[in-house]
């Protein structure tokens, strides 16, 4: 009898993890968390994130429903990006990361 692999994504903990994972994801929902930015406001937050990088974690956001975009008819353009719904929903989880950062990972002082 043959033994299966079960499918981690059937998992919502795995599905979770899947989408907002990484550093720069849970970072720009951070972001967003004190409402809409802009591309630059965001870029400048993260720091050290490439153009190519937070381009491609706002497109998998916006198309995960977690996040909206909205171009201005203006000049020059504008956009922002703000939360959903759905997106606010990770509030809980940020703030929880935030604790856990607060009181178990102490910033390291120079000495």
């Amino acid at each position: 009898m043959a033994e299966t692999t079960p499918n981690p994504l059937l998992c919502p903990i795995a599905r979770t993890a899947e989408l907002v994972g990484d550093t720069w994801t849970i970072l720009i929902v951070r972001d967003l968390m004190d409402g809409a930015k802009r591309f630059g406001q965001l870029q400048e937050s993260l720091g050290h994130v490439s153009p190519k990088t937070l381009t491609q974690r706002l497109k998998r956001l916006e198309s995960a429903g977690i996040i909206t975009r909205q171009a201005f008819a203006e000049i020059p353009p504008r956009v922002e990006y703000s939360l959903t719904v759905k997106g606010t929903a990770l509030h809980d989880i940020i703030e929880a990361m935030r604790g856990f950062g607060e009181a178990h990972l102490p910033l390291e002082t120079a000495g």
